[in-house]
């Protein structure tokens, strides 16, 4: 449904080593930057995996009310690495990974806060 999706953020660089790093066992790493002015001037960065820039980062200032984005794990076992690897990373774990009942029996997730205060998970469906 959607081609990509941008988050504001206090600060990029941080934002691009918290999602490449606990987000790298599904793929996700920086595939594209540009420049926001001269040398040294905040980028926008598209990260993605297999080099297509589906999450875009750009300078911004704080929001009021949190995001939400999920990124699609292809299983369970990534889920459970993404959790390693947020922890490895220190970032908050808003819940651990599990089946989520409540939003149909073969959601399995875990969720996170990110460097800007939303809250991103992986998630792996099983239906039937």
């Amino acid at each position: 449904m959607f081609d990509h999706v941008g988050f504001p953020c206090g600060d990029v660089e941080t934002s691009v080593a918290f999602y490449t790093s606990v987000f790298a066992p599904l793929g996700l790493a920086a595939a594209v930057r540009i420049p926001t002015g001269p040398p040294g001037a905040p980028e926008v960065v598209g990260l993605g995996a297999g080099g297509h820039p589906g999450f875009w980062l750009a300078p911004g200032q704080g929001v009021e009310q949190e995001l939400h984005v999920a990124f699609t794990a292809p299983d369970r076992a990534a889920v459970d690495a993404v959790h390693e690897a947020a922890q490895a990373h220190g970032a908050e774990v808003l819940h651990a990974p599990r089946i989520f009942t409540e939003y149909h029996p073969g959601y399995y997730a875990v969720f996170l806060r990110d460097p800007d205060g939303h809250n991103v998970e992986a998630v792996h469906h099983t239906w039937g």
